[in-house]
Parts: C-alpha cells; sequence; structure tokens
C-alpha cells in the first residue's frame, strides 16, 4: 500500500458554449455530476439504515444501464466533466463495471470516480483501472476490528483494507472517508492521521449530517476544526490550495506524500460554491444534498422526451436552487431521503 498513485484520469476535448453550461440564478456552474446507481448496500450502518426491514426500490424503477448512459452524455454535452457514481453499494450492481467504461468513453468527460465501502475493490479494482475509472473513495469509518462490526454490522475489515491495498496499486487515486461520531470512533482520528502518513493516502474526515431516519442531531457533531486541531497536535499540517467548488480542504502531513481533508458540511457552509448535481438511482434529480428532489428524469426519458425537454427540466431545477441551506439545527427536521436513497 505504499504506492504513489498518479492524479488524472480520462482526457477528452469537447466544446461546449457559455449558452450551454449548466448555470443557476447565482452563477455557479455544474460541472459535477453523482450518480446513484443502485440504493442497495451489503453493510447496514447504524448513521445510515436500520439493521433490519430496509425495503428496496423495486428494480424496474432503477434507472437502466442505457438510461445512465444517455443522462450522462446529456449531461457532459452541457459542461460536466466529473461523474461518481455511487449507491447504495455500486459494485453490487450487476455488470457495473461494464457501465464505467460506457462512461468513461463520453467525449468530453475527464473525471469518472467512484465511491465505495471497498468490500469487492480486492477483486475488481484492476478491472475498473482499465475499464477507465481514475479514483475511488472508500468509506472506513474505524480501523478496529470489533468496531466496525458495531459501525457496518458486518465484519469485512480485513477485506476492505485489501481493496483499498489492491486499488491503491492498481494505480487507481484513492482515498478514505471517514464521518467522525463522538464516543463512538473520534478516538481513532489521530490514527487515521496516522494511516495516511504510513500508506500514502488521503483521508477525508466528514461531519455528520442530517438525512432522512438517520438520528442526527447537533450533539452528535464533531467538527473540522476540532478534527484538526486534534491532528495538529501530533503532525506538522500544511494547507494546500483547493479551488473554490471543492468541498474538501486538504492539507499535506509534512514528512510524508499522505494527505488529510476536511468536509465541513455542518459547520462551515460550501453553498456558495457548489457545483453538484445528484441524480437518485430511481432516476430523480437533486440540486442540492439537503432539498428534497424536484423532477424526475427517469419520467421524462421513459416517457420518450428529447434533450431538448430535459433541457427546459434541468435549467427549471436549477432556477430553483437556493443560495445556501439553513444552519443544520433547522434543516434536521426538514423533508428529505435517505442517504441510500440519495446516494452516497
Amino acid at each position: 500500500m505504499d504506492i504513489m498513485v498518479p492524479r488524472g484520469g480520462i482526457r477528452h476535448n469537447s466544446a461546449v458554449t457559455h449558452a450551454d453550461v449548466l448555470t443557476d440564478r447565482f452563477g455557479r456552474f455544474h460541472d459535477y455530476l453523482r450518480v446513484s446507481i443502485t440504493d442497495r448496500c451489503n453493510f447496514r450502518c447504524v448513521y445510515c439504515m436500520p439493521e433490519e426491514g430496509v425495503v428496496w426500490q423495486p428494480r424496474e424503477e432503477i434507472l437502466r444501464f442505457e438510461e445512465i448512459e444517455r443522462l450522462a452524455r446529456f449531461f457532459v454535452e452541457r459542461g460536466v466533466r466529473k461523474i461518481r457514481l455511487t449507491g447504495g453499494e455500486p459494485t453490487l450492481r450487476k455488470g457495473y463495471i461494464s457501465l464505467v467504461e460506457s462512461l468513461a468513453a463520453i467525449p468530453g468527460l475527464n473525471q469518472l470516480a467512484l465511491t465505495t465501502n471497498g468490500t469487492r475493490l480486492a477483486q475488481d479494482a484492476v478491472a475498473l483501472k482499465t475499464a477507465g475509472l481514475a479514483s475511488v473513495n472508500v468509506s472506513l469509518d474505524t480501523l478496529r476490528q470489533d468496531r466496525f462490526f458495531e459501525i457496518t454490522r458486518r465484519n469485512e475489515l480485513s477485506r476492505v483494507l485489501h481493496g483499498i491495498g489492491t486499488a491503491h496499486a492498481a494505480g487507481l487515486e484513492t482515498k478514505i472517508n471517514v464521518v467522525v461520531l463522538p464516543g463512538v470512533n473520534e478516538d481513532e482520528i489521530i490514527h487515521f492521521g496516522e494511516f495516511a502518513r504510513e500508506h500514502n493516502l488521503t483521508v477525508r474526515f466528514i461531519e455528520f449530517m442530517p438525512f432522512l431516519d438517520n438520528g442526527w442531531n447537533a450533539d452528535q457533531v464533531v467538527s473540522s476544526a476540532e478534527i484538526r486541531a486534534r491532528l495538529s497536535e501530533r503532525f506538522d499540517l500544511r494547507p494546500l490550495e483547493s479551488g473554490a467548488s471543492d468541498v474538501a480542504r486538504e492539507y499535506a502531513i509534512d514528512g510524508s506524500e499522505g494527505r488529510v481533508a476536511f468536509v465541513s458540511s455542518v459547520t462551515e457552509s460550501f453553498c456558495s460554491g457548489c457545483n453538484r448535481l445528484r441524480l437518485t438511482a430511481d432516476g430523480q434529480l437533486k440540486s442540492c444534498l439537503f432539498l428534497p428532489p424536484s423532477v424526475s428524469l427517469r419520467d421524462l426519458i421513459r416517457g420518450g422526451a428529447p434533450d431538448s425537454e430535459l433541457e427546459i427540466t434541468v435549467r427549471e431545477c436549477l432556477d430553483g436552487k437556493w443560495s445556501a441551506h439553513p444552519p443544520m439545527r433547522n434543516w434536521a427536521q426538514r423533508d428529505n431521503l435517505t442517504m441510500v436513497q440519495i446516494g452516497g
């Protein structure tokens, strides 16, 4: 796991005029699309879903691969340059590597990424790299076997760690996503910093966010500022330059090529630079992670809508996007979806 991953990915040239790009009424340019390809997951993480009784969406309601590809091409033709596949657990979707290959071939797309729990990476990483995937983010909230089971309700830590190493060695840019919870895993913050330093990886610390039925309250949020302060007691952290649309603020760990990053969705809103759109597994478009879906693109394309009609609908959705969401203390009570319904 000590092999450095080269940055980069798909490189296509495609001319997009100013009139084509997807810009909202606040001048934010949307060039990043997150696509959930399934709501199913083989974990039952305590902050995400109950242990039993989960009702999955009927398969006929989930976007077909050809529908995902059509929508991906539609968005790329209008300026989207990065697509991330999410779930649920996207690697559970049968034939998903063929979808990766099809999306990677779309002219104009610069980067194709995947968020996963890592359970299938050991067997799929090389094929994913060959298919055109550039990077993976692996959700991993603990490095302890006993705690891994407590959080995910599964005994898969060794499998996930093996998958991380395999993905890294295959040349996929590999990052770790850690949701920090008080009294659960906050005592591992330093351990994750050491993990990043030892393996030359990026570990991203993510604040606990409110979604439907995940039991969120403000007291459960360990702020990025607090996490950064703890890490700074052990490591020399050097801030790295970030773009206006970057949700994570990255820091180099001096003395290594490892990095830590902080996603402060709750305590430090980054709405002003938001460049993201989300497509749920059943084809609903979300202009904001914390707003309810506004329209079903699946229903439009299954009803025979041409791209011109899709464009009108998408731009109307963007016109309704807010400049920023209210403070999370107020937001937790609003109508939204569960995390697996939205896509991680």
